[in-house]
């Protein structure tokens, strides 16, 4: 019995080996420099390529939330729209940007690949940015001056026609430009190290967010502080000048850069299984078939998920591969790679209530900031959209203290290269951030209640707590999201998947508009005290936040129980736990030994 565990370990061992090699043989044959020749594991990849795609990010993201976290101020106090509806505008805006990363996914993996991608909607972004800080400076192209906040402020003219477009043409110029560039980001930086380099991975997904963190505080602190006292002009102008140099960082690292060949259309293999499974729908698949893993990096195990997908798998009798083709045939890999983008959807979905309440902390919470006393000395005020700021000072710590001292500290415990699982680093986050807006709210009916009966303004820090506990809940949630996409085997697919993950933020800020305008529409039916909803007015003292913060308090915690039903239900092709298994761990991870078999990737 001993010898054959030994023998069962070597084998192992050689096949997590033989993986690796493949893997990384595979990746150097598939990545080429800026020349387009076959990239040197010496001269290209690692942190040192990484760092300038890590500049680009704090830069991007410096100069995009300065924008958007005060843009629902502008779009009051400058368009001159009402509260509800600039509350749609800039979830919109920022819904679109997220919508828009699908097909920036798409088409670096596709047709362009990251870097160039990344160069050429860089300048689409910049050059919204440049006619935002245009429309701002040129009176002639915004409404005459006005002050939203009096009682008679239906009087102010709210910008259209051509004033509108200018304005609208420029925000989603801003979108599309940063909506492809997002996941090109993470992805490019993470195509410059190997995936058989599990540590090195979670780090650089560390990294990300600590530039991520890096960018969102100056953005919110120094850059808010000068849009607030300079003009939104001076505000939308730095963001432009900030874009730049993130774009002059990209370009400086070419030389050093692993890049991924583009794979053509990633639809089609996806297409091609639905076709030939829907085909061979009345076939019958072989009872519990295996076809283990080769050490081809790309081959996957057969699964038995969705089973009516490996119809496209069967092989009719008297016809061989050629004459079928690829639309009536299909391998048991690019079957295996459609049921991991089947699988990864509940997951994704569980985010979307998450993001929704990022939604309400860049708007309402804002606002909220405005009704309370923002004065810390006699000469100085906090701009209530630098508030967003407070998470990420908190988060410049933490972040270096998650990666160097609890994941190593967590690795030992249980056995896992990123210290947690992706999935159970997510769950964390998902629950912490339900407190998030139960702080919210109970604030909230505070700072209400004792600006009605005392006409006292609240200290515009009680609403810290919010903000903080979404920070972590942030930290946890959305790295994790990020590692667990990227690290599925879709060949040629990565962008897309990161693409997918910044899709979620599309659909949270696009349901938080669905809500504001569902809540509305309700409550001024039910309540016939009022003659319109929660958040029907431009005051917020005359509104009922605090209950909107208590249904989505209650909708997230709903959303964390639907969320573990997935995780538990959610199982890993077993050729992925081979593939992130690098040659120095093997002494802390087993291999089973229906792993170990090397036999080709065939058909049923």
């Amino acid at each position: 019995m001993e010898l054959g565990k030994e023998s069962q370990s070597h084998e192992a061992e050689a096949m997590a080996v033989a993986v690796a090699v493949a893997v990384n043989s595979y990746e150097e044959t598939t990545s080429v420099d800026w020349r387009g020749r076959p990239s040197n594991p010496r001269n290209h990849r690692g942190m040192k390529a990484a760092v300038f795609v890590l500049g680009l990010q704090a830069f991007e993201i410096m100069a995009i939330a300065a924008v958007g976290n005060n843009l629902i101020t502008y779009v009051i106090n400058e368009m001159h729209f009402p509260l509800s509806k600039s509350a749609n505008i800039v979830t919109n805006f920022i819904g679109t940007i997220f919508l828009v990363s699908l097909f920036g996914g798409h088409l670096s993996d596709s047709y362009l690949g990251s870097f160039w991608t990344m160069l050429i909607f860089g300048f689409v972004e910049l050059s919204g940015f440049i006619l935002l800080a245009v429309q701002a400076h040129v009176p002639q192209l915004k409404p005459p001056k006005c002050n939203m906040l009096q009682e008679q402020s239906q009087l102010c003219e709210e910008a259209k026609g051509f004033k509108a477009l200018i304005f609208f043409l420029a925000l989603y110029l801003v979108a599309l430009g940063s909506g492809c560039v997002k996941p090109n980001m993470i992805a490019h930086g993470a195509d410059q190290f190997s995936k058989s380099k599990a540590k090195q991975l979670s780090t650089y997904f560390n990294s990300a967010y600590f530039a991520f963190s890096v960018g969102e505080l100056i953005a919110l602190t120094v850059v808010v502080w000068i849009q607030t006292h300079s003009g939104m002009d001076v505000g939308f102008g730095i963001s432009a000048a900030v874009m730049g140099l993130g774009l002059i960082t990209l370009v400086s690292g070419t030389h050093f850069y692993r890049n991924k060949r583009p794979q053509g259309s990633i639809f089609t293999p996806i297409a091609q299984v639905f076709v030939a499974a829907i085909a061979k729908r009345k076939q019958k698949t072989v009872a519990n078939s295996r076809f283990p893993l080769s050490t081809n990096a790309n081959s996957l195990l057969h699964t038995t998920r969705f089973r009516f997908l490996d119809k496209a798998c069967i092989k009719v009798e008297g016809v061989n591969q050629e004459e079928e083709g690829p639309w009536r045939l299909c391998s048991v890999t690019q079957v295996e790679q459609v049921k991991i983008l089947f699988s990864l959807l509940p997951i994704f979905a569980c985010t979307i209530v998450f993001n929704t309440i990022l939604a309400q902390l860049q708007t309402f919470s804002v606002q909220q900031g405005a009704q309370m006393n923002t004065q810390l000395s006699k000469s100085f005020s906090i701009p209530p959209a630098s508030l967003q700021a407070i998470p990420y000072i908190l988060l410049l710590v933490v972040v270096p203290l998650y990666d160097k001292l609890f994941v190593p500290f967590a690795r030992k415990i249980t056995m896992h290269e990123s210290g947690i699982s992706p999935l159970q680093r997510i769950g964390c986050g998902l629950f912490i951030a339900t407190f998030s807006m139960v702080a919210a709210a109970i604030i909230e009916r505070k700072r209400r209640d004792l600006t009605i009966n005392s006409s006292k303004s609240l200290s515009i820090f009680w609403i810290t707590p919010q903000f903080l506990i979404f920070g972590i809940s942030e930290m946890l949630t959305a790295v994790g999201l990020i590692e667990f996409f990227y690290k599925q085997s879709l060949k040629g697919m990565q962008t897309f998947l990161t693409a997918m993950t910044y899709c979620s933020y599309s659909f949270g800020f696009y349901l938080s508009s669905v809500l504001v305008s569902m809540v509305n529409k309700i409550t001024s039916t039910t309540n016939s005290s009022r003659n319109g909803g929660w958040l029907s007015e431009n005051n917020l003292n005359m509104d009922r936040l605090d209950l909107f913060y208590w249904l989505l308090a209650g909708l997230s915690f709903i959303n964390f129980f639907n969320y573990m039903f997935w995780a538990h239900w959610y199982s890993y092709n077993p050729s992925m736990f081979q593939k992130y298994v690098s040659p120095e761990d093997l002494g802390h991870h087993g291999l089973s030994s229906s792993s170990q078999k090397d036999t080709p990737d065939g058909c049923l």
